[in-house]
């Protein structure tokens, strides 16, 4: 899925903005920042995530939502039927709904579609995934989650060049192997990684802090940039929790066709200008190994559906 994208008309390449779904991530600074960019010409493809919202819509069915820890560490959401269910509901339906209206608002001629919608995002359900519980590696059976292992670039290419800027969610369509395809989760940040990597585009992750921490307790420690592998080493090291996964993420873009990442803060004033302009930590592509830079990524996660 990699490769550069025709939408990319002019010199300066697509971006593709990741939207995350906790509660203390304001999409409004986001909402103004692509209606600019795209009334100046500029190729944009959002994508965001909606695990707030997804517990909210969980608690009001009387679902507990359930969370569990991978083999490496990696804390994410184990979505049987019932929760995938409601996760259709709350992203699909509810979140990508509004977040379009929001965009369209602002005089966005914005596209809402989920990655089911045209096999823009696609690969293989993983209905058993291996977690840790109480200190014992287990096989937990009936998950609805995938790995993406293509996207529709024509699609979104195609979306770009007449005009349009796709808001784009998970579900992805989970092949089950038998030529029957089935909504599954699918990580946000990992999406926006994917669709990033297939059109050549930067890539901004927008959270609820202004970018990796060498010391996260000190604002001061903000890791700038990454432009070689000791200093990618550097930032996979002080990433911790949540944010190990947006560097997971921002690795996969740039192995993908990606030329940049930036982790950067949704809240302050004009967050995707700003984090294009430098403001967060900007990972390079320089900044992989010889041998990384173009291959296609391993599965690293044994939980791929952590929505985000």
């Amino acid at each position: 899925m990699t490769g550069e994208s025709e939408a990319a008309s002019g010199a300066e390449p697509p971006v593709v903005v990741k939207v995350g779904g906790a509660k203390a991530v304001d999409p409004a600074g986001a909402v103004g920042d692509v209606a600019h960019l795209a009334a100046n010409g500029r190729a944009v493809v959002v994508v965001h995530g909606g695990s707030t919202v997804v517990d909210e819509t969980l608690e009001r069915l009387g679902i507990e939502p359930e969370y569990v820890e991978s083999a490496s560490g990696v804390t994410g959401r184990f979505t049987d039927a019932e929760t995938m269910e409601a996760f259709a509901m709350a992203m699909a339906g509810k979140l990508n709904t509004e977040l379009t209206a929001q965009f369209r608002s602002a005089g966005v001629d914005a596209v809402g579609l989920s990655g089911v919608d045209g096999g823009l995002l696609s690969g293989p359900r993983k209905s058993a995934v291996r977690v840790v519980e109480d200190g014992k590696k287990k096989i937990r059976r009936g998950d609805h989650s995938g790995k993406i292992e293509s996207v529709n670039a024509d699609l979104l290419a195609g979306l770009l060049d007449d005009g349009y800027t796709p808001v784009v969610s998970p579900p992805m369509a989970g092949d089950e192997g038998d030529g029957e395809v089935t909504p599954v989760n699918a990580d946000a940040d990992r999406a926006a990684a994917a669709v990033a990597g297939a059109l050549g585009a930067d890539l901004v992750l927008l959270t609820d802090v202004s970018g990796v921490y060498a010391d996260p307790d000190d604002p001061e420690t903000r890791i700038d940039a990454a432009a070689t592998p000791d200093e990618l080493a550097a930032v996979e090291d002080a990433a911790e929790g949540f944010m190990g996964k947006k560097v997971m993420a921002a690795t996969e873009a740039l192995e993908g066709g990606s030329g940049r990442v930036v982790i950067a803060d949704a809240n302050v004033r004009d967050p995707v200008v700003a984090a294009l302009g430098g403001e967060g930590t900007t990972i390079e592509r320089s900044a992989l190994a010889d041998d990384d830079a173009g291959d296609e990524t391993g599965d690293t996660d044994e939980t791929e559906g952590i929505d985000a």
